[in-house]
């Protein structure tokens, strides 16, 4: 296959709208309407929905954004700190953004005893996996974060790196994360709603992670530094965020709480 998609979709003046902010935005409203039928089905108020969104985007946005600068370039952004800001340019780690999301979580659950942490966070990576593979389309309509030159029958050559037929890894990690993302909801509703406190949030992180490990393998590295590491800068962060998933699934459940009602709601 071979691809030449424009990554703006359409121009006006100094206004462009592109395909990954298209998604990006497809993200969080979707993820937005999984979110209210969550709430809804646990008899949650809908009022913290919009702050709740408000934490959950610029968590991202500003744990992704330092992800990019920190993890894959820091001698060039500390060299050049303003272009940190300069998020336009592109540069959004999802490791970062992982982290950004749980500390944006930590800071909106504090003043809301109905909403524990780890509740939380069980709940929003439901969200958080299909929001994964949205972005991950995107880069893919932006020929961005590309695999290795490859001879499979399914290779693609991304014309505006070159003419090279290469793994198409932005699928991949996609489809790997839209199958989290079912088996997440579907254990959600399988058990109404009263999840063991940290399996949704375990399952994430080891599934995510472990897939993002190995596909890895496939992907040219992105980080300017390291080139001789047996590991990509990526494959390093995801083994932490593995044993931390690995964790939380052998983690003793505690006495529930009734922060869970039962789910009436469809979706």
């Amino acid at each position: 296959m071979y691809w030449n998609v424009n990554p703006e979709i359409l121009s006006l003046g100094p206004i462009a709208i592109r395909w990954y902010g298209l998604f990006f935005a497809l993200a969080f409203l979707l993820g937005f309407g999984i979110v209210r039928w969550i709430f809804r089905c646990e008899s949650k108020a809908e009022r913290d929905l919009e702050p709740l969104l408000f934490y959950m985007l610029f968590g991202t946005l500003i744990g992704a954004r330092l992800g990019h600068c920190f993890f894959y370039d820091p001698l060039y952004y500390l060299s050049n700190p303003l272009e940190i800001i300069k998020v336009w340019k592109g540069g959004l780690a999802s490791h970062g953004g992982a982290i950004g999301v749980f500390v944006a979580l930590y800071l909106y659950s504090r003043n809301r005893p109905d909403q524990p942490y780890l509740w939380l966070l069980d709940r929003m990576v439901i969200p958080a996996a299909l929001g994964g593979a949205l972005i991950r389309i995107g880069n893919f309509f932006n020929s961005e974060i590309i695999g290795v030159p490859a001879d499979v029958a399914w290779a693609i050559v991304f014309a505006k790196v070159d003419l090279l037929p290469r793994h198409p890894v932005q699928l991949y990690e996609a489809t790997a994360y839209v199958f989290v993302f079912l088996l997440l909801i579907h254990i959600y509703r399988h058990q109404e709603c009263k999840v063991k406190p940290g399996l949704l949030l375990g399952l994430y992180l080891v599934t995510i992670f472990t897939a993002r490990f190995f596909i890895e393998l496939l992907k040219i590295r992105q980080a300017a530094y390291g080139i001789e590491l047996p590991f990509s800068v990526g494959q390093w962060l995801s083994l932490p965020m593995i044993i931390a998933g690995v964790m939380l699934l052998f983690l003793k459940p505690e006495k529930r709480r009734n922060v869970c009602g039962h789910c009436e709601h469809g979706v």
